[in-house]
């Protein structure tokens, strides 16, 4: 904050947590990540792909480079229909510009890489743990923690997911997840062989299920498909029965996808869950970033490019504002707009069962100067109608 000193707790030390923590301390605030995992997340999660403004929200915060490092660049994104006729092929992002290239990752290397990067830096992250509680009064907020400890800061940053135990203290009559309509599965393997090309990302739109995948440079298919069901009752690895399901679904169609499947010893099942009506995001010194505040179904891809825009937004509003409070409100105007609409987005296309698009409604352009300028770490952040 201008002309004052700021702590910050942020807690989830996921991808939202993680990277509002690397803005933060970019912006002279000191800053304690607080994540209940007790290691570094290496076993959690499935795959994705990080779009440009993802990876433009990054560099803003000296990020981008380590980033780029981990998985493998997608610069251009092929369409085939049921019949595995091609419908289109095009360029995906910016394709020219090596940084801000789509990315296909693992949610726990970019998780890993985000922590390591941290801890690089010289910012505090403590495992296992757990948030329970917070109070607050005129002078700061103090965070309980389930082992007994306490951390009192300026703010509390709840970056902890969809399933915020932060969001129930800001607003108890929050909205909770609902179920978006869709099953993902998620795969890797490295024994089929599915027509592709370099950084070519391949949708399918199949005739019972959307499909996409990847051949990494080492020759590892990633691939993931969203099939309008009901939702499973465990998520993690799938049964004998889904895995049947999803392949009967894939067969009706005359493309590669069936094939992908099979070769694959492992699926990862989840169900899709958004949070379309959450309007709360702060209360007093308490605040919400990330899927805390606005989780949206994975059509659009946006989810941590979303996080990552919240990070370089936070930093500004705190860094360009007298107060706490001065720097939440302005948060909240720049990013409740866009979030919004990523979320509407996201839910049409689930509703749809369309596959990603290669520029997803809220990635930006170069005519989006609002956004770019949000995204330009030298330009101050001020509110404006077009917030976008």
């Amino acid at each position: 904050m201008t002309g004052h000193t700021a702590h910050v707790v942020v807690i989830g030390g996921g991808i939202a947590g993680t990277s509002a923590a690397l803005a933060l301390h970019k912006a002279g605030i000191s800053v304690t990540v607080c994540e209940a995992h007790p290691g570094s997340a290496g076993d959690l999660g499935a795959f994705l792909t990080l779009a440009g403004n993802g990876m433009r929200a990054l560099d803003a915060i000296d990020a981008a480079t380590v980033i780029s490092e981990v998985g493998f660049d997608l610069t251009e994104l092929s369409a085939l229909g049921a019949d595995g006729v091609p419908l289109t092929t095009r360029p995906m992002g910016e394709p020219d510009h090596p940084l801000y290239r789509f990315r296909c990752l693992r949610w726990s290397a970019l998780t890993s890489a985000l922590q390591a990067e941290a801890v690089r830096r010289g910012i505090p992250l403590r495992h296992d743990a757990t948030f329970v509680s917070a109070i607050q009064d005129a002078s700061g907020v103090t965070a309980s923690f389930a082992d007994g400890s306490r951390i009192t800061a300026d703010l509390l940053l709840g970056a902890d997911g969809i399933n915020s135990r932060v969001r129930r203290i800001v607003d108890p009559q929050a909205a909770t997840p609902r179920y978006a309509g869709q099953r993902v599965f998620y795969g890797y393997t490295s024994t089929a062989q599915p027509p592709t090309a370099p950084g070519r990302i391949t949708m399918v739109r199949g005739q019972a299920a959307s499909f996409g995948y990847a051949v990494s440079p080492a020759g590892e298919t990633f691939w993931f498909a969203r099939q309008s069901a009901a939702a499973v009752t465990e998520t993690g690895p799938a049964t004998a029965a889904l895995r049947h399901e999803l392949l009967e679904a894939l067969r009706w169609d005359s493309t590669p996808t069936a094939d992908i499947v099979e070769a694959t010893d492992d699926l990862l099942v989840t169900n899709t869950s958004d949070l379309p009506d959450v309007t709360t995001w702060s209360r007093g010194r308490l605040l919400l970033t990330g899927d805390a505040a606005h989780a949206a179904s994975p059509a659009t891809g946006q989810g941590a490019s979303m996080a990552f825009e919240d990070a370089v937004v936070l930093a500004k509003a705190l860094r360009d504002s007298d107060s706490v409070n001065q720097a939440i409100t302005l948060f909240e105007r720049v990013r409740m707009p866009r979030t919004q609409r990523n979320m509407e987005a996201s839910a049409a296309m689930t509703g749809r069962g369309t596959p990603p698009p290669a520029q997803s409604p809220t990635s930006p352009t170069s005519q989006d100067t609002e956004l770019l300028r949000q995204m330009d770490w030298n330009a101050p952040l001020t509110p404006t109608p077009t917030s976008s």
